[in-house]
């Protein structure tokens, strides 16, 4: 029997099979060859590497180093140093991100083998080098995946020559500061304030973790949306096992670490959160202007969203929190005093106004509306107009217990929003100019009208204590000089007026004499008439206006008692400058403003001028002393603990100097405090969105009871943090003596009224 036998030619499959690996070799060498040349398109150049374009966030930051905000378009972005970033975190992402990252020059070729075999859906194995590659210049992955391979090719050309170009560590860091982590957190520093509230550098082992565990997909393993934390805790975990695996943590570290729950703290960092919402706002219109007027070396103008400018404001972030807290305590309590009183208002919540006017009041504000101005420029006709804004729709609103989603229709949610009574605080440091505390209103969201800068209303008696200082400049008059508390009557020929000017005290009581510091602590009509009279209004208006308001003041004698609409920026601004002796110092807002390299690009410096003599501007202090000692403002002094109203805080029991003045103008429209210590001037109004909102009696539509809580409050919170050394020592007295009396060696209370005004720290001033 003959066995056929067949001889297998392995030398053939051997040459096969080399020829296939140097095939495959020859072609990837090709592609990246290829892609180097620029065949798939362009890569990045030398320079553009060098500098890689990304947009940045300008960052506000308070005189005290803290970052109050920024101002962006798409990226919230601000870039940190490696130094910034704590050890923890870069440990956790070469553990979980790139395990040989430290060996390899941009290319893992284990994942670069399973990235062409899979052709990128799993996404390979992309080193961090990679990443930042396509964070830089991909942007964003193609779905199509032949041209997903392309990508991928010169994700690793650019990777290779991002090696090159820079060190690990700052690849570690570009890569960090390049990742957008959602919730407009772009970049470590933007997420760690966002998410946990903290500088990165202050990010503990767990909180690095978390960040982590984004990278991979910062939407499926966010810790913030409740459909992803349970996948972000187990991703978590992966990232401890990780890093147990590579020898940064033992076995009992990684299982302890486990068992701790996801716990963030979410600080969102949109424009209308975080600290000085109104003042930003307010800066960002200077910023943009500031921008136009100056160029970039290649003589294009800044852009604030997107070139990473510092800009260093005066806001003291301690100061601004304190200011937010002070005001929202405050109105959260007056707000349901007024809420209680609205009951009984058939036409809550305006008073005295036909129904008439109540439509007209609507409509405007609702042709005031964005929604209104949308549709109108849009094309809309007014009656679908009318019809939008008759349909009820889900909405979120604003409530003092927090946001609630409720149905309503948009122009019951206008007359909804226009119950809320509206407050205003601001604080500037005399000496400097530096405004360090803006509280534009209760809510920035929501009510976007700013009351400090914007708003102008009526200033009641705050604005007599210049009147005062015109008789005291002028005329060398004491606080211890007296005038007659009896009408007086100004007859029209004096000064041009229609009619003779017969105003009337508030109380309606007459009788004997006042000095002045009595007739001003008790905003006594009269005297302040007289006083006018012998000083001529047009000198009242020159002397306000140059020692800081802006606005036109008509020079009439009603001027004495407040009848002019100011803004709470311009009487601050003129309170500080009797604080700083009588010269007057522009409000500041910002200190510097540098390019995202540090560079300086512009230093600011207030301008000054002098208003009135040290003497003056020592005599209105202590005269004005006097309302907060005996005067309408004297409750800052009780220390009566059994009374119950809307004086939030109550008592105060203040003990140190402070001059101050309250303001209530008619049917207590406005509510006004004005005080005034050494190194510090700051004021609060209070008030509704329109005049015809406003409390019914004067009890609680006094500014005594409106605005100077808010003071009070704000104050014992600056006086209680001793970093800020807010003065509560007395001003300072001139050296030269003093030629105007300002002892008057007896009792000031002089009246049996004014015993019991001070008694029951009730009396306030209504104007007109």
């Amino acid at each position: 029997m003959t066995k056929n036998t067949t001889s297998i030619n392995f030398g053939k499959y051997i040459k096969w099979f080399w020829g296939t690996i140097l095939g495959v070799l020859l072609f990837i060498f090709l592609l990246f060859l290829l892609a180097s040349w620029g065949v798939f398109g362009a890569l990045p150049t030398f320079e553009e590497l060098e500098n890689p374009r990304s947009d940045l966030a300008t960052e506000v930051i308070s005189t005290d180093g803290k970052t109050l905000g920024k101002y962006y378009v798409k990226a919230n972005r601000t870039p940190i140093k490696y130094k910034d970033l704590p050890e923890n975190l870069i440990k956790a992402l070469v553990a979980t991100e790139d395990e040989r990252f430290y060996q390899h020059s941009g290319i893992d070729f284990k994942g670069t083998v399973r990235a062409i075999i899979k052709l990128g859906s799993g996404g390979g194995a992309s080193t961090i080098t990679q990443q930042l590659a396509k964070n830089l210049f991909t942007k964003r992955a193609s779905s199509n995946k032949f041209k997903r391979v392309l990508q991928k090719v010169k994700e690793w050309v650019v990777a290779v020559k991002l090696e090159r170009q820079y060190t690990k560590e700052e690849i570690i860091t570009m890569y960090l500061n390049t990742q957008d982590f959602i919730f407009n957190a772009v970049g470590i520093r933007s997420a760690a304030r966002i998410y946990f509230g903290k500088e990165p550098k202050e990010l503990d082992l767990q909180e690095s973790a978390i960040i982590v565990a984004m990278l991979k997909n910062p939407r499926q393993y966010n810790p913030h949306r409740s459909r992803s934390k349970k996948k972000s805790l187990q991703r978590r975990n992966t990232v401890f096992a990780q890093m147990e695996k590579n020898k940064f943590l033992t076995k009992e570290e990684k299982d302890s670490l486990k068992k701790l729950p996801l716990k963030i703290k979410f600080t969102p960092e949109s424009h209308s959160d975080g600290l000085a919402t109104y003042f930003r706002e307010n800066l960002k219109q200077f910023l943009k202007k500031w921008a136009k007027k100056n160029s970039k070396p290649n003589g294009d103008p800044y852009n604030i969203y997107k070139d990473g400018l510092k800009v260093y404001v005066t806001i003291d972030s301690r100061m601004q929190q304190y200011a937010e807290e002070a005001v929202k305590a405050h109105m959260k309590n007056l707000q349901s005093f007024f809420d209680k009183e609205q009951k009984k208002n058939k036409t809550a919540p305006f008073y005295d106004l036909e129904k008439e006017q109540i439509s007209r009041i609507m409509r405007r504000a609702k042709q005031n509306s964005s929604r209104y101005k949308k549709m109108k420029a849009n094309g809309a006709s007014q009656e679908a107009i009318e019809k939008s804004f008759n349909t009820e729709t889900d909405m979120r609103i604003f409530t003092w217990k927090g946001e609630r989603d409720t149905i309503m229709t948009p122009y019951d949610s206008i007359r909804y929003y226009k119950q809320f009574l509206r407050s205003g605080l601001l604080a500037i440091e005399p000496q400097t100019g530096h405004i360090k505390a803006w509280v534009g209103g209760i809510n920035h969201k929501y009510f976007k009208y700013d009351a400090v800068k914007q708003q102008k209303r009526q200033v009641g008696s705050t604005f007599k204590p210049f009147v005062y200082a015109t008789a005291i400049n002028q005329l060398k008059m004491s606080p211890c000089d007296k005038l007659p508390n009896t009408p007086y009557t100004i007859p029209k020929e004096k000064f041009g007026m229609p009619e003779n000017w017969t105003p009337k005290n508030s109380n309606d009581k007459y009788g004997g004499e006042k000095t002045l510091k009595n007739a001003l602590a008790n905003s006594t009509n009269v005297i302040t008439a007289r006083l006018i009279d012998m000083v001529s209004p047009i000198n009242v208006a020159r002397l306000a206006m140059s020692a800081g308001i802006q606005s036109k003041i008509d020079a009439n004698p009603s001027i004495a008692l407040g009848s002019v609409d100011l803004s709470l920026f311009e009487m601050v601004s003129a309170y500080s400058t009797f604080a700083n002796k009588g010269l007057r110092v522009t409000p500041m807002m910002i200190t510097r403003i540098e390019d995202k390299n540090g560079t300086i690009l512009d230093e600011f410096v207030p301008e000054t001028k002098e208003v009135l003599s040290e003497e003056s501007a020592y005599v209105i202090l202590d005269l004005m002393k006097g309302g907060t000692e005996y005067g309408s403002g004297a409750r800052l002094r009780s220390s009566y603990t059994s009374r119950k109203d809307a004086n939030t805080g109550f008592p105060y029991q203040f003990t140190n100097p402070i001059a101050g003045k309250t303001g209530t103008t008619q049917n207590q429209s406005d509510g006004w405090f004005m005080g005034v210590v050494p190194n510090l001037a700051a004021g609060v109004w209070t008030g509704g969105e329109d005049r015809a909102t406003h409390f019914y009696g004067i009890s609680l539509g006094q500014g005594a009871t409106m605005s100077l809580p808010t003071w009070a409050l704000f104050m014992k919170k600056c006086y209680e943090d001793k970093t800020l050394d807010i003065s509560q020592q007395d001003f300072e007295k001139p050296t030269e003596k003093l030629s105007i009396n300002i002892d008057c060696s007896k009792k000031v209370v002089e009246t049996a009224e004014d015993e019991k005004v001070k008694k029951e720290e009730d009396e306030d001033e209504t104007d007109f």
